[in-house]
C-alpha cells in the first residue's frame, strides 16, 4: 500500500468519505456492540487521534499496542485477549471492507470458530478453505473459498497455539508473533471449524488501486 501507508496506517485510509475502520465501527454499534479493542502498530498514535474513545458511535474503544512490528493475525488476537471477556470474540481485519450483516454471525460458534467466507478474488484465485454442505471448513479439497478476515472465535482456539505453530524466533518473542492459519488448520483437522458464505460485497484493500476502486464505488 505504499506510498499511502507511509503517513497513514492502512485501516485509517479513507474510502467513501471515511476511514476503512470506521465502516466497521458503525456496523458494530448498529448491532449493539459497545466495547471494541483495536490492535495497533504502525503509526499507532493516529488511531486514538482519529477515533478517540469511541463515544461518538456509542462505543468504548481500548487500544492494544503490538509494538513496532505487527504480531500477525494469531499473535495479535492472543495479545488482545487480556482486554477481552470470556465470551467468543468477533474479530474483523482492519484492512477489508464488507457489506455483511455482522449480526448474522453466530455469537456462539459451533466448534472453535466461525469464519465468514467469500468468493475468491482475482488476486487470490486458489482460495483458502473448502466449505462443505454442513457448514464445516476443511483445509483440503475443492472448490475453495477465501477467508474474509471476519469471524467469531472462542478463546479456546488459542489454547494450543504453540503446538500448532511450532517453535520459531517469532513465537519465542514477547509477545509472540504468529499467523492464525496453523491454528485454523488444527481446528479443521478436529472438525471444529465452521463457516458461512457471504455472497455480497467484499474488498481486501491490499493495493492503492483496490482502494481507489472501492472509494469510487462507495462515493458513487
Amino acid at each position: 500500500m505504499r506510498p499511502l501507508t507511509e503517513r497513514t496506517p492502512k485501516p485509517l485510509l479513507r474510502a467513501g468519505g471515511k476511514p476503512l475502520i470506521v465502516w466497521h465501527l458503525e456496523k458494530l454499534a448498529a448491532i449493539g456492540v459497545n466495547y471494541v479493542a483495536i490492535n495497533t502498530s504502525h503509526l499507532a498514535e493516529q488511531f486514538p487521534e482519529t477515533l478517540g474513545d469511541g463515544s461518538r458511535w456509542g462505543l468504548r474503544i481500548r487500544y492494544v499496542y503490538e509494538g513496532a512490528a505487527p504480531l500477525e493475525t494469531g499473535g495479535g488476537l492472543l495479545n488482545a485477549l487480556p482486554l477481552l471477556g470470556s465470551e467468543p470474540v468477533l474479530a474483523i481485519s482492519g484492512d477489508v471492507w464488507c457489506d455483511a450483516d455482522f449480526a448474522a454471525l453466530p455469537a456462539e460458534p459451533e466448534g472453535l470458530a466461525h469464519l465468514l467466507m467469500v468468493a475468491n478474488p482475482a488476486h487470490h484465485p486458489d482460495g483458502d478453505f473448502r466449505l462443505d454442505a454442513q457448514g464445516r471448513l476443511h483445509a483440503d479439497g475443492a472448490p475453495r473459498l477465501t477467508y474474509s478476515g471476519i469471524g467469531t472465535f472462542r478463546r479456546e482456539l488459542l489454547d494450543g497455539w504453540r503446538e500448532a505453530v511450532g517453535d520459531t524466533p517469532d513465537t519465542g518473542a514477547k509477545p509472540p508473533r504468529f499467523k492464525l492459519r496453523p491454528l485454523l488448520e488444527a481446528a479443521m483437522a478436529g472438525d471444529a471449524l465452521a463457516g458461512s458464505l457471504h455472497r455480497g460485497r467484499w474488498t481486501d484493500v491490499g493495493t492503492p488501486e483496490r482502494l481507489s476502486q472501492l472509494d469510487a464505488e462507495l462515493s458513487g
